[in-house]
């Protein structure tokens, strides 16, 4: 299944992929990614994979009532480095969707090296940082571009 144009990325086996080219502005001195720049990357991901289920940012904050996320917990495992010109892909998986929280685990890999996992919890808020539940179709929309 797909959604969205070619750079969005595409959902394939469960999980959405997002191709990322690493840019000099990314790296630090030796040409190395800096590894804050991989949380980037990360985002990126996530926010590709609910744009290419139906549920960009910018159409829930037009919604009644306006929701957003936020991250609440995020664990980064750094497996190998990326460089300066990699073309990367970044993997996105929503692994549960109850009440507020969305568990997503995340890994970005180079030609099908392992460089770096994430387990991110995101919650679900209001325009005031409130917890909201999430939005109804959430579940749906990604169950359908998942395959499950």
């Amino acid at each position: 299944m797909s959604a969205g144009t070619p750079e969005s990325g595409r959902w394939s086996g469960g999980a959405h992929h997002l191709p990322v080219r690493v840019y000099y502005e990314d790296t630090d001195f030796t040409g190395i990614v800096y590894y804050a720049n991989y949380l980037k990357f990360f985002e990126r991901g996530r926010t590709d994979a609910l744009r290419t289920a139906g549920l960009s940012h910018a159409e829930l904050l037009k919604a009644d009532p306006p929701v957003g996320f936020a991250v609440r917990k995020v664990t980064v495992e750094y497996h190998a480095p990326a460089r300066i010109d990699d073309a990367l892909i970044v993997e996105t998986r929503f692994a549960s969707l109850t009440g507020v929280r969305m568990g997503i685990a995340q890994s970005i890999t180079r030609d099908g090296v392992l460089l770096a996992s994430a387990e991110v919890e995101a919650v679900c808020i209001d325009l005031d940082g409130r917890p909201k539940r999430l939005p109804a179709g959430l579940k749906d929309a990604l169950g359908k571009m998942a395959g499950g």
